[in-house]
């Protein structure tokens, strides 16, 4: 499983893989088993580790002072995690990380990618510029993130969420990757007002939905 896996992770595009196991190696990575609702890793905790995930599912959240919880992002198997927050020269982590089902991941010192190796690996800097465009895919969805919550109401923050996914999977018919309170915290937003907002929608013949599953109708932008 791992194979297939890793060759969908940005970190190994155009690496052989039969580079892969000195890679592993140059990189220090370990792999972990995390079950369900417990941390990868947590706020406060010294940034050291980028993770990909090779089983299950990993979302980044962060807590304000009055406990308010709101998703940064979510890591689906081949994705990494934390590999914005390990290259910034951070000393410990702003967010947590927490698998939200039973999860496999691969953790490995970010300090392995940034500085090149004693043994001048020739894969080292393919591998640093893979991780440079992950961390500009991750700026793409964190600002993508910013422009969907800084909506006015609920109603237009779930639409513009809607409007996004569907794009991004090319059809007017998708499966997010939140439930009901997961998708509220992804907006930040009340649950109790976006599921309001889903049923006038539903009501209004703009959308249909079933848990996840989610279609859109082409009148739901006017």
């Amino acid at each position: 499983m791992i194979p297939e896996i890793l060759d969908s992770c940005i970190l190994f595009h155009g690496i052989d893989p039969r580079d892969r196991t000195a890679m592993l190696g140059c990189l220090g990575a370990k792999e972990l088993f995390v079950p369900r609702n417990h941390p990868v890793f947590s706020e406060g905790e010294p940034a050291n580790y980028i993770g990909i995930v090779l089983s299950g599912q990993v979302q980044l959240v962060r807590e304000d002072y009055y406990g308010n919880r709101s998703i940064i992002s979510v890591a689906a198997p081949g994705q990494l995690f934390g590999e914005s927050f390990a290259c910034a020269d951070v000393e410990v982590y702003p967010i947590s990380a927490v698998a939200v089902e039973d999860s496999r991941v691969l953790l490995f010192p970010s300090s392995r990618i940034t500085a090149t190796c004693c043994n001048a690996c020739s894969f080292h800097q393919k591998m640093i510029y893979n991780m440079l465009r992950a961390m500009a895919t991750s700026n793409l969805a964190l600002n993508e993130k910013i422009e969907i919550t800084s909506k006015r109401t609920t109603r237009e923050k779930l639409m513009a969420y809607l409007l996004s996914q569907a794009k991004h999977h090319g059809s007017n018919r998708f499966t997010i990757p939140y439930d009901r309170q997961e998708l509220a915290d992804y907006l930040e937003v009340e649950r109790s007002a976006m599921s309001a907002e889903i049923s006038k929608l539903k009501k209004d013949g703009l959308i249909d939905c079933k848990k996840s599953e989610f279609e859109i109708f082409k009148n739901f932008s006017n």
